[in-house]
């Protein structure tokens, strides 16, 4: 009875994202040439994009209508929302089973993409931003919750690699799903990547990312629209289980002593130099 009366009281919540998913799913899917390819807006897009303006947090006047209240309420609903949406990934993942097996190697080995993070974010956050331990943290992995529970145990999230690893979830889960909905529209009608690898790319081990990726590559390509969500779902899935050990024990180390070498030893030479 609870339950029901504590619904009954999130009302604004409730109606906000009725509105919401009937206007995104009026407006239909949008298509933008940009010469390469073409950027594929879709529902989803939308319902972000509104949401995040509803949002107190972000627009002040917003908080009439949305509160404090219904705003921490929405965080564990995301969850139970894109459960649906999951539990199809299921349904395609057996009939496709035959053609995940044929890429068998590459969904496996696709993982250590997953180290372009370091690679590639690494140096940025480093020599750009001039961030310091923070840096570890923000830059290990992609920042999902195994990646968190990996800092926290490691670290603590009240250390500097604490607040890395929390500003980029707090950022990913902002912007994380628009820009992979996006990113995952150029490519796929550019005709830069096999469609198949793509789907792959999806499964970062973030459900409200994959879905926004792969659903804008089935719309793109329809033909394949199955086989790519199969793909995708079950490269989240080898995410999921091999991702916290890949980056517990190749990420993790590998960003630790590429701080150590360079930023790390400045900071203990700036130390030396202030006892002396």
């Amino acid at each position: 009875m609870s339950v029901i009366k504590e619904t009954m009281q999130l009302w604004r919540l409730h109606l906000a994202v009725l509105v919401l998913a009937i206007i995104a799913e009026l407006i239909g899917i949008q298509r933008i040439p940009i010469g390469i390819g073409a950027i594929l807006l879709l529902p989803l897009l939308y319902a972000f994009v509104m949401a995040a303006l509803m949002n107190p947090n972000i627009v002040k006047p917003a908080g009439k209508l949305i509160r404090s209240r219904e705003v921490k309420a929405a965080s564990p609903l995301i969850v139970i929302a894109i459960m649906p949406f999951i539990a199809k990934f299921g349904t395609t993942i057996g009939p496709a089973i035959d053609k995940i097996i044929a890429a068998g190697p590459a969904l496996l080995l696709q993982e250590l993409g997953n180290l372009g993070t370091v690679l590639i974010a690494f140096p940025i956050a480093v020599w750009v931003l001039g961030l310091g331990r923070e840096a570890i943290g923000a830059t290990f992995s992609i920042a999902r919750e195994p990646n968190i529970a990996i800092i926290a145990d490691r670290y603590t999230l009240k250390s500097p690699e604490g607040t890395g690893v929390m500003g980029v979830y707090v950022i990913g889960t902002l912007f994380g799903t628009f820009v992979f909905a996006v990113l995952a529209s150029i490519f796929a009608t550019a005709d830069i990547f096999d469609p198949r690898s793509l789907a792959m790319a999806c499964g970062v081990g973030s459900g409200s990312m994959m879905a926004a990726c792969s659903g804008a590559l089935a719309t793109a390509l329809p033909e394949m629209k199955d086989e790519l969500l199969a793909l995708a779902g079950a490269s989240n899935l080898l995410t999921y289980a091999t991702g916290l050990y890949a980056g517990l024990f190749i990420a993790l180390p590998l960003v630790e002593k590429l701080y150590n070498a360079t930023r790390g030893r400045h900071e203990t030479a700036a130390r030396a130099a202030a006892g002396e």
